[in-house]
């Protein structure tokens, strides 16, 4: 080779060390400060990592993530582990102290990569969005859950449970067999629908409709991109099958929120306010910090995300809790006795009621400790930042498992003992502010948590006020799957009867 080729390459070296050197340095000093956090009970291999032991099976990947962060980190005492999926090393934390310096503040509020698989839906609206939108659309969206617009939405929901006890009664008088989880499912679904959007679906009576199958299924397609390495790309995604088929879903979806939108905002400004506000209303007179009014497409993004977060979560809440309450008869009674005391008859009970069932709450906590309906979360270290000694570098993945951090032996006594007086004044005087996390914590928390006790609590009490459940499944037979929410590999199998008539 000439001197003058040789040259040329140096030169070209050089160059490339000017643009690319900082990166190299940058990927090299990530390297080694990740090399120094506790790698966990088993050998990553080079490139693959851990893959070669983590099981391809749903449930089994639940067992799996759950099982090994359990038994490293209760074992030795550590409070995280990294795991390596294939070359990407992602933080595991299940310990309270570990999981305050994560989410308290506003340091490490940015949503994991895997966040993105939600963006051909949602947009980049509350749940996915970052840094300084995040901030204007918490602002703007916070007085949506103000006490007299909840007492707007605690109307939807009191007509939507008269409506699924309808079609319960109709069923077990006609000697059906009653899908509980279903049951509570479409009713969530029409109370988010006419909640954020104002508009009624009837999921309850057309379940087969194109927009409620299109949100069922949307949500499986992308529950099962995020573990399936194959699918990430969008150059292949778009071009397979299950692509094309989310494409058909999305224009369902988009179509009918952007055809309610439009319509409400097509209409003169003059026209009466409406009986009652709908989250969609509330999204149409926000003004950003400039002055401005959100533009349809931000307003479809926050409906969309509603739609999506408000109904599935609250479900499988409800759905865990029956299932439980079936397996302890003797906490059942007691939760009957307390409705039967502070309802009594009344068809609508009110937010004053809902107070009233404090042992309810308990009950409704505990169940959320237990199977937590979002069972981790995942954020990026924004900076470098030391966590329980070691310090860990900027843009590692963090995995939160809330799963783990409600059944951790040396914060919860007994931790798979189903217990709601954990939850009493007395008991929860004193602990860790982040042992409790089943609407995430700090300044990224549930921005409709108080919808969804609301909810949880006026459905259970309107649904065991006329009907007992039992609960034929074994705790130790139960499979999880742990992927967007919480839910048992195969339906629940609970049974209902009338309970006698002076009690209902």
């Amino acid at each position: 080779m000439s001197l003058l080729a040789v040259c040329g390459l140096a030169g070209a070296a050089f160059l490339l060390l000017l643009k690319y050197g900082k990166t190299i340095l940058e990927f090299l000093k990530f390297r080694w400060m990740i090399r120094k956090l506790p790698v966990g009970r088993r050998i990553a291999l080079p490139l693959i990592g851990h893959t070669y032991i983590i099981p391809r099976d749903t449930a089994e990947f639940f067992r799996f993530i759950t099982t090994e962060t359990h038994k490293y980190l209760v074992e030795t005492n550590a409070k995280m582990w990294i795991s390596w999926l294939g070359p990407i090393p992602v933080l595991n934390v299940m310990h309270p102290s570990t999981v305050e310096t994560l989410l308290h503040g506003s340091k490490h509020n940015t949503k994991s990569p895997m966040y993105r698989f939600l963006h051909p839906w949602l947009g980049r609206g509350l749940l996915t969005a970052n840094g300084q939108k995040w901030h204007q659309r918490r602002r703007l969206i916070t007085p949506t859950f103000h006490f007299n617009i909840l007492q707007d939405f605690l109307e939807v929901m009191n007509e939507q449970s008269e409506r699924m006890l309808v079609c319960i009664d109709a069923k077990v008088k006609s000697g059906q067999k009653v899908d509980l989880g279903k049951a509570v499912t479409l009713c969530a679904l029409d109370i988010i629908c006419e909640t954020a959007m104002g508009q009624t679906v009837n999921a309850q009576e057309n379940e087969e409709s194109d927009y409620v199958r299109a949100i069922v299924r949307m949500s499986e397609i992308i529950q099962l991109r995020q573990k399936t390495p194959l699918y990430w790309p969008s150059l292949i995604f778009d071009r397979i099958s299950i692509g094309k088929e989310q494409k058909k879903l999305l224009g369902i979806l988009h179509g009918f929120t952007r055809d309610v939108i439009e319509k409400k905002m097509g209409s003169t400004d003059d026209r009466k306010p409406p009986r009652r506000m709908a989250f969609l209303d509330v999204l149409m007179h926000a003004k950003t910090e400039e002055g401005d009014a959100l533009s349809l497409s931000d307003i479809q993004e926050e409906v969309d995300t509603f739609m999506f977060e408000g109904h599935d979560t609250t479900a499988a809440a409800m759905t865990w809790c029956l299932y439980v309450l079936g397996r302890h008869p003797d906490i059942q009674r007691r939760v009957h006795d307390e409705i039967d005391e502070m309802l009594g008859d009344n068809p609508t009970p009110m937010m004053d009621d809902i107070k009233k069932l404090e042992y309810l709450d308990q009950v409704t906590k505990e169940v959320l400790r237990l199977y937590p309906s979002v069972p981790l979360i995942a954020r990026t270290v924004t900076e470098d930042c030391e966590f329980n000694g070691y310090v860990v570098p900027k843009s590692t993945p963090v995995m939160l498992m809330i799963y783990n951090v409600h059944r951790h032996p040396k914060i919860w006594k007994e931790p798979l003992k189903f217990d709601p007086s954990r939850f009493s004044k007395e008991r929860s005087a004193g602990r860790h502010p982040y042992a409790y996390i089943p609407f995430s914590a700090g300044p990224r928390n549930c921005i409709g948590q108080k919808f969804a006790q609301m909810e949880e609590k006026l459905l259970l009490a309107k649904l065991l006020r006329r009907y007992e459940v039992t609960s034929h499944d074994k705790e130790d037979d139960l499979q999880l799957v742990g992927d967007l929410i919480l839910r048992p590999l195969k339906p629940l199998n609970i049974t209902i009867e009338p309970r006698n008539s002076s009690s209902m």
